[in-house]
């Protein structure tokens, strides 16, 4: 690929400049109201069935697909001390990515049975649902396969946020997709769901929830139904140790409480609050009043009734959607909005090449993985691409250092905006040309959803270096970004080839 004068560049600038090339994308229609009794026809409005398969995987896939089931791919809540851990993968070849919960050694010794649940909840398939798509028993490993969601839980976006918080609107619509999935699975004959939670509840590519699948298998055969504290556990599960259908209603008011509040809230707190007419205590302090009073009021009231001691008083799933469907007010307005997180795309194709820790990343397109990586390289393939005279380091020359100091301080700690701004200052002043500031600025721009100049400053890091892999892994993830996967796909290979490259040449010296 040719530096600065490369075809791909002009082809991205001819887009840019000519609106004629931009074709505006298709947007997805959304969804229609859900109905107890879905038909084929209206699933087929949602997704496509052929996309998922329900099938047998062997061990070494997914052993490939995990790195071996690697601790950097881990993806549950809990983390290494949960018993059965998630991890994140991707098959081989394949551009979709898979989560695969692996159980103890303990969990399910007769294979027969697990076999026979994971079926039973493998023919499940709803947009409401992360689907499981696969299992996985050989010898003692009992795994489970489903859909990736990229974009976290609602317990990380409602308690452990980091730019915003989740919207009114946008509580009222998981509050209800939510309750879909489990009239869903209500109305397919798998009514149980196992410790419902914020941690149950994931958002997907577009930003939409979806209840995670797990949680309609136990842990093990003979396991907890419930790991959550027994102030949140259905009163007649600690009588009897046994989940019913009421305790699933009494574990969707504990997220109920969850989105009004924003808080944790044991039930028999927010009950005293709201018997003692104190709705408006419950409701979270950071949507500062924007929030419907109507509408709070009929949630904060439909969590109460789920919270009911008696099992027989609480609704059922169809009373849930039935109360939350007329709240949906914003039907037109795309999830990911909503939340203020931009939407997925799908990462380049696997090459046929192994890949470094960095080509990795950039392959599953983990912005915060290229990050790491860059603080850690520092600026160390820099060497050799610049030379200084004594003459050269002025007051001028020492101004456009600090800038870049400045850039790395605000680089490390992940304030993306300021970092940019400084290292604009050192590139404008052009005494110095360093191509790790243009891959470090390039990356800043892609996590503040800006491919376009995050495309040209990592084709001016290849320009000055010419032979870096890392400014052809930072394209790939600027192409896939604006949705020219063949390009990032083609990118990734180059950039894998240059490293193998670049390895053979370190063995032979």
């Amino acid at each position: 690929m040719g530096c600065c004068q490369s075809s791909l560049f002009s082809r991205v600038k001819e887009t840019e400049n000519n609106p004629l090339e931009k074709q505006p994308q298709q947007q997805p229609q959304p969804y229609q109201q859900f109905h107890s009794t879905a038909t084929n026809e209206t699933e087929k409005d949602f997704s496509d069935p052929s996309s998922f398969t329900f099938s047998e995987f062997s061990l070494s896939d997914l052993k490939s697909a995990t790195n071996n089931f690697s601790s950097e791919y881990i993806v549950s809540e809990s983390g290494e001390k949960a018993p059965n851990l998630v991890y994140k993968g991707r098959l081989q070849n394949q551009k979709r990515w898979i989560a695969v919960k692996k159980f103890g050694k303990a969990a399910w010794p007769d294979p027969k049975q697990f076999v026979e649940e994971a079926s039973g909840v493998g023919k499940l398939r709803h947009p409401r649902l992360a689907n499981l798509i696969g299992y996985c028993c050989d010898g003692d490993e009992r795994l489970l396969v489903a859909e990736f969601m990229p974009n976290d839980t609602l317990a990380k976006h409602l308690f452990h946020w980091e730019n915003q918080t989740i919207e009114w609107a946008m509580r009222l619509r998981v509050a209800l997709y939510i309750a879909q999935a489990l009239h869903y699975c209500t109305s397919e004959g798998r009514p149980l769901y196992h410790d419902l939670n914020a941690y149950r509840v994931l958002f997907d590519e577009e930003g939409d929830p979806r209840l995670s699948c797990f949680g309609l298998m136990k842990n093990s055969r003979d396991g907890k139904s419930y790991s959550t504290n027994l102030a949140y556990t259905p009163p007649e599960y600690l009588r009897n140790g046994r989940v019913t259908p009421e305790s699933v209603i009494y574990s969707f008011g504990t997220v109920l409480l969850d989105l009004l509040s924003g808080k944790h809230i044991p039930p028999s707190h927010a009950l005293d609050m709201i018997q003692g007419k104190n709705n408006m205590l419950l409701m979270d302090s950071h949507l500062e009043g924007k929030f419907s009073t109507e509408e709070a009021t009929v949630v904060v009231n439909l969590a109460s009734k789920c919270l009911q001691y008696e099992p027989r008083e609480r609704p059922n799933t169809k009373d849930l959607v039935t109360t939350l469907a007329p709240l949906h007010t914003k039907p037109d307005v795309r999830s990911h909005i909503m939340l203020g997180i931009p939407k997925q795309e799908e990462a380049p194709s696997t090459p046929q090449r192994p890949l470094s820790a960095m080509g990795e990343a950039c392959s599953r397109m983990d912005l915060t993985a290229i990050h790491q990586i860059l603080v850690a390289t520092h600026y160390r393939d820099d060497e050799g691409t610049n030379e200084l005279s004594f003459q050269e380091w002025t007051q001028q020359m020492r101004d456009m250092l600090e800038a870049r100091k400045r850039g790395d301080y605000a680089f490390r700690d992940k304030d993306f905006k300021t970092a940019i701004d400084n290292y604009s200052q050192f590139i404008d002043v052009g005494t110095m040309v360093s191509p790790t500031v243009f891959a470090r600025r390039s990356l800043c721009y892609l996590l503040c959803d800006q491919p376009d100049p995050a495309l040209r400053d990592a084709m001016q890091a290849q320009c000055v270096y010419p032979d870096w892999p890392t400014t052809f892994y930072i394209q790939s993830v600027a192409l896939a970004k604006l949705n020219m996967h063949k390009d990032a796909a083609d990118m990734l290979n180059e950039a894998a080839a240059l490293e193998e490259k670049r390895q053979r040449g370190a063995r032979g010296s």
